[in-house]
């Protein structure tokens, strides 16, 4: 009985310290928003204050407003949102049968491009700037969000395709072998059998796709030159002075602003993700 007890309180302490472990990494992850927040709300005087405070004294809404009066944080962010979310849509698109080819159909060429798609990642952005401005400039794509969506989905394709192979192995191919059995052809069997089997991975695939692209600032930065046509990320440099002072209060306010759409998309989409996989794992 004794080494039950002592296994039991074994297991409890160790479990305690994964818990303890866990809380500690949520509130890494958590302060910089909280802080961000409590900044946002903060007034002028508070903000210069020598004494920093978690929940502001005098919280109210005019650092917003004057974030508004500053920048068109309305239009950037809907062009953020334009950009992001077709870059998004496309990449997923293109990635879904490509990813199904490259498994299904092994070959010489499938192997090399999987080898190409993780060397594709490797590249920094500074390398191809140059060469894709060129690109973008003959094609009269320079100062416009066709070309950044463009330039989104090609950065976005690669890891979407590797990211989508995992999802396609994870299917047993039986199912497509018991569905040509019962007579569906190969286009039925792929939208009746196999992508619903790959909800989980297409949530998934679209929220890092529409995150990055949203996140994305040395393209847009390069590429858009119009005020009215720059992304949220763009933007919000322009509440830093020429000499490296930051409104401070201001900035809080639009990033927090920023934020929003990436977490509403999130969880708007995580039901899916959850509903997905467990249906997958119903009728895998």
């Amino acid at each position: 009985m004794n080494g039950v007890t002592a296994v039991r309180a074994r297991r409890a302490t160790g479990r305690a310290g994964q818990y303890l472990a866990l809380l500690c990494y949520l509130v890494f992850l958590a302060f910089p928003l909280v802080w961000l927040v409590s900044t946002a709300f903060k007034s002028p005087r508070e903000l210069g204050s020598v004494d920093p405070t978690w929940i502001p004294r005098e919280p109210g809404l005019d650092n917003f407003r004057a974030a508004f009066d500053a920048q068109p944080l309305l239009g950037s962010a809907l062009n953020s949102l334009l950009v992001a979310g077709s870059a998004a849509l496309i990449a997923v698109t293109l990635a879904v049968p490509a990813a199904y080819a490259m498994v299904r159909y092994r070959s010489r060429v499938t192997t090399a491009a999987t080898g190409w798609i993780l060397v594709s990642q490797m590249f920094p952005f500074v390398l191809v700037i140059i060469p894709l401005f060129m690109v973008l400039k003959n094609l009269h794509l320079i100062n416009s969000l066709a070309g950044l969506t463009a330039v989104y989905v090609v950065w976005n394709l690669p890891f979407s395709l590797w990211m989508l192979q995992g999802y396609v192995k994870a299917v047993p191919y039986s199912l497509e072998e018991a569905a040509a059995v019962d007579g569906a052809g190969r286009l039925r069997t792929l939208v009746s059998v196999v992508f619903p089997l790959l909800t989980p991975g297409l949530v998934a695939t679209l929220m890092f796709s529409f995150v990055t692209a949203w996140n994305e600032f040395f393209f847009a930065l390069v590429l858009l030159k119009s005020p009215e046509n720059q992304t949220m990320s763009v933007i919000l440099t322009h509440f830093i002075g020429d000499e490296g002072a930051a409104d401070l209060g201001p900035l809080a306010a639009a990033s927090v602003l920023a934020t929003l759409p990436s977490l509403v998309f999130f969880a708007l989409l995580q039901r899916r993700l959850v509903n997905g996989m467990l249906a997958g794992a119903v009728k895998g």
